[in-house]
C-alpha cells in the first residue's frame, strides 16, 4: 500500500523562507494545526505583544527568540526595522516564524510585511488565524450576524495609520449591520458619538470586551449612551475589542464561556 500523498501545503519550512503565522484572538486551543506545525520547525521566532507565552511554549527550545511587539504609541521595533530583521535571517538561511495575534491579514500589517520580502526576494508563506472579531465575538456569545438582527458585518480599526479615527461614520451607521472596531479602546466615546451623530440611535447594543477568549476575559454590555462611562467604571485597558449593533443584545442569552476565576 503506498504512502499518502503530502498535501502541498503541508511541506517543511524551508532554510531561508519565512512564515507569517496568525495564532488567533488569545485561547492557545484555537490556533491551527498548520500554525502549530510550522513553529515547531522554527529556527528564529520574530513575535508581537498579543502571542500569549502558552503558544511561545510550543516552539523548539532551542529557537531565537525576538519580541518586536507594538501597542499604541510603544513600538519595540518600527515597522520597517521588522521587515528588514526578517529579510536578514532569512538571508542568512535561518526558517523564520513571523507570530502575528489574529489574522496576519486582518489589521495585522501581514501586506506590508510581505511586501518588503517580495521586494527582496525572499521565500514565505502565509498562515491564516482565527481573527479576534470572530473569535471573541464566539466566545461572548455575540453573533456577528443572525437573520433577526444583522444581514452585514464591517470590521474597521480605531488606530488608522495616521493615528486618527476618521472612518466612514455614514456608512457604519447602518441599521442591521455589525461593527466590530478593533484598536479602539481610546476611541470608544469617539466612537460611540459618531454613529449617534450620524443616525444610529443611542439605544444600539455595544459591547466592549478585553482579553476576549483568555481566562482573562470581561464583558461590558451597554448600549452608544451608555457604553463609554461603563467601561470606564470597569477600568477595563487594552487589547480590546468593540462590537455594536443588534446582535450584541443576544448575548446575554448565549454567552456560554465562563473565563477562569
Amino acid at each position: 500500500m503506498s504512502a499518502p500523498v503530502e498535501p502541498p501545503a503541508a511541506r517543511a519550512l524551508q532554510p531561508g523562507e519565512v512564515a507569517l503565522v496568525g495564532t488567533g484572538p488569545g485561547d492557545p486551543e484555537l490556533l491551527t494545526l498548520r500554525a502549530l506545525r510550522l513553529l515547531r520547525q522554527a529556527d528564529v521566532l520574530l513575535y508581537d505583544n498579543l502571542v500569549s507565552a502558552e503558544i511561545m511554549a510550543l516552539a523548539p527550545p532551542e529557537a531565537e527568540r525576538i519580541y518586536v511587539g507594538k501597542r499604541r504609541n510603544d513600538h519595540a521595533m518600527r515597522q520597517e526595522s521588522i521587515n528588514a530583521l526578517m529579510v536578514e535571517k532569512a538571508r542568512q538561511g535561518h526558517r523564520v516564524v513571523r507570530l502575528k495575534g489574529g489574522d496576519p491579514f486582518v489589521f495585522g500589517r501581514g501586506g506590508e510585511e510581505i511586501e518588503s520580502l517580495t521586494d527582496h526576494g525572499v521565500r514565505f508563506q502565509v498562515v491564516p488565524g482565527i481573527t479576534a472579531a470572530v473569535g471573541v465575538a464566539a466566545y461572548t456569545g455575540i453573533p456577528l450576524t443572525h437573520r433577526d438582527h444583522a444581514q452585514a458585518c464591517v470590521f474597521v480599526t480605531g488606530n488608522l495609520k495616521d493615528g486618527s479615527m476618521d472612518l466612514d461614520w455614514a456608512g457604519l451607521a447602518r441599521r442591521r449591520q455589525t461593527v466590530v472596531c478593533y484598536m479602539g479602546f481610546l476611541g470608544l466615546h469617539q466612537l460611540c458619538t459618531q454613529l449617534r451623530a450620524h443616525g444610529l440611535p443611542g439605544t444600539t447594543p455595544a459591547a466592549i470586551v478585553q482579553q476576549g477568549t483568555t481566562p482573562q476575559q470581561r464583558v461590558v454590555v451597554g448600549d452608544l449612551d451608555t457604553l463609554p462611562a461603563k467601561a470606564e467604571a470597569a477600568h477595563l485597558k487594552a487589547p480590546t475589542l468593540i462590537i455594536v449593533g443588534d446582535v450584541v443584545s443576544l448575548a446575554p442569552k448565549l454567552a456560554w464561556f465562563t473565563p477562569a476565576g
